[in-house]
């Protein structure tokens, strides 16, 4: 198991995605899916969404994927402007690897916890009290925590990223412990491991979990390794987003409890209508296993930021160079 630091990010409680002043300001008359498909052509626009937004967004996209697929996509795009419908570190990275390109994200407050609780100041001065280690961090950061990175990470590739460096080389991975800690039990790697959490993930309950499987005796428990180690201990497929929805779609089994944020489970009903897919519970009666961040992205948000390009994500040059070499570095070995 990962060596841990002594740094604890900061929660950040869910909030209503409900806002008044973009709802006013469309014509409810408006059919925003035909809109957003005639404004994608008019301003040579792909829209890139993540797995865990609402389904109207995902229907409306070009290309659906995890963060690893998205920075794929984001790569090799030809499109003018790229609207991300994501969180904030996903269209930095758009940026970081289309600087020539305009990318506009529906909500600028769609954040993420992993990367704010891996603040670039306190990570730069714990990287310079262990300077002998090599930097590995997952995608879910700020452009300025990748800038001070060796090479990121995603949960498709982390493990193999990890192998990738010699034994003799001491590893620091950030920000999120659960996934270093599955990553470094797996390997084999001892790393020190900085201690950040996904609210989503690390919310999902043990005991209720455990109820929803003698409830449902055939289903398979399918979690992302974001998720605390008891709910990994109950899974019988641990992977990223996508080999989730790979595994579920494949796997002969007709029922299954996902432990991963709620939005993929869109996805896995179209793939597979014929089976059934139950989202693992939280703890509490909360929805907290939908990302508050992730679902402040509206389809009136994407209509209106595809409007009017904004609002726009800006990097400086010189932060935005050293972003990039980690990044490029995670594409090779990907």
């Amino acid at each position: 198991m990962g060596r841990t630091s002594p740094l604890v990010n900061n929660r950040t409680e869910p909030y209503s995605c409900v806002v008044a002043a973009i709802a006013s300001a469309i014509d409810p008359a408006l059919d925003l899916f035909a809109e957003i498909e005639r404004l994608k052509k008019q301003r040579n626009a792909v829209v890139l969404a993540h797995y865990y937004q609402e389904p109207d967004i995902q229907d409306v996209a070009d290309f659906i994927g995890d963060s690893l697929q998205l920075s794929q996509e984001a790569k090799r795009t030809k499109a003018d402007v790229i609207l991300f419908a994501g969180v904030h570190f996903m269209a930095e990275t758009a940026k970081i690897l289309n600087p020539d390109k305009t990318v506009v994200l529906p909500d600028l407050e769609a954040s993420c916890s992993l990367a704010e609780g891996c603040p670039a100041d306190r990570f730069e001065a714990f990287t310079k009290a262990h300077p002998d280690h090599f930097v590995i961090s997952y995608i879910n950061c700020s452009a300025a925590v990748k800038a001070l990175s060796d090479v990121i990470c995603t949960s498709s590739n982390a493990e193999k990223i990890v192998r990738s460096v010699p034994e003799t080389t001491p590893i620091l991975f950030a920000p999120d412990r659960n996934l270093g800690a599955f990553i470094s039990k797996k390997s084999g790697r001892d790393m020190l491991l900085w201690q950040g959490v996904c609210i989503v993930h690390e919310i999902f309950s043990e005991k209720k979990l455990v109820q929803m499987k003698v409830e449902h005796p055939s289903a398979l428990v399918l979690a992302h390794p974001e998720c605390e180690a008891p709910v990994l201990r109950l899974a019988d497929y641990i992977g990223s987003t996508t080999g989730i929805l790979k595994y579920a779609v494949s796997s002969p089994a007709k029922k299954f409890i996902v432990a991963t944020e709620a939005g993929i489970l869109h996805q896995m009903r179209k793939q597979a209508p014929d089976k059934t897919f139950l989202a693992a519970p939280p703890e509490g009666a909360c929805s907290c296993n939908e990302c508050p961040y992730m679902k402040k992205n509206t389809l009136e948000k994407v209509y209106l930021a595809l409007r009017d390009l904004r609002p726009e994500i800006t990097l400086p040059e010189e932060l935005r160079l050293r972003a990039l070499r980690p990044i490029e570095r995670m594409l090779e070995l990907s």
